[in-house]
């Protein structure tokens, strides 16, 4: 993790088992391009929660990479730094879905600024970011290949009830890739 000497914070964790999800990753083809069917879960994911912006992240050794995206017009989502158009990738330090997989459990902040080790965040300051809700995609040989996450501008009580959304939604999910592992057999 990297150790912050001003806030003492431990801020990006250490993630050991990064050459492994690449390698799987790679085995099962995702995370190096984005899929209609992964945007389509992402809208729906949307809907669920009710939240502007949703994603079916894949994170590498080197970045997260939204193969499934969700970000209405009107609402702000990750965007590249000077550019301004959604982008579909984002630096390991960048958010809360590098967390997620390595802790691999849900997180849930309903206001990021209850948690001083993720209210610095760059997301905070850069897309203004305020809550977030995630659950990590775990494969069937163990593997967290990424998360399914939500994310909004304005503090969100998501509760119990989201909590447990998320999570069957990121099931849900697995259940779609280990049929689509299956089929390519």
């Amino acid at each position: 993790m990297t150790y912050d000497p001003v806030g003492h914070l431990l801020l990006t964790p250490v993630d050991k088992d990064a050459p492994d999800r690449a390698r799987r990753l790679r085995a099962l083809g995702l995370g190096q391009r984005h899929e209609p069917a992964f945007d389509a879960f992402a809208q729906r994911l949307a809907e669920t929660t009710g939240a502007p912006v949703s994603m079916v992240n894949f994170i590498d050794e080197e970045r997260q990479f939204f193969a499934g995206l969700h970000t209405p017009s009107a609402a702000p989502g990750p965007v590249a730094p000077g550019v301004g158009a959604v982008a579909r990738s984002l630096a390991r330090d960048h958010g809360y879905c590098p967390h997620v997989v390595v802790r691999r459990r849900a997180l849930v902040l309903e206001d990021v600024y209850d948690y001083p080790r993720f209210a610095g965040n760059p997301v905070v300051d850069e897309i203004g970011i305020r809550s977030s809700l995630g659950a990590p995609l775990v494969d069937r040989t163990g593997v967290a290949l990424g998360t399914v996450c939500v994310v909004d501008t304005d503090v969100r009580p998501w509760g119990r009830a989201g909590l447990e959304t998320i999570k069957a939604m990121a099931a849900e999910l697995m259940e779609e890739i280990g049929r689509r592992e299956d089929a390519r057999r």
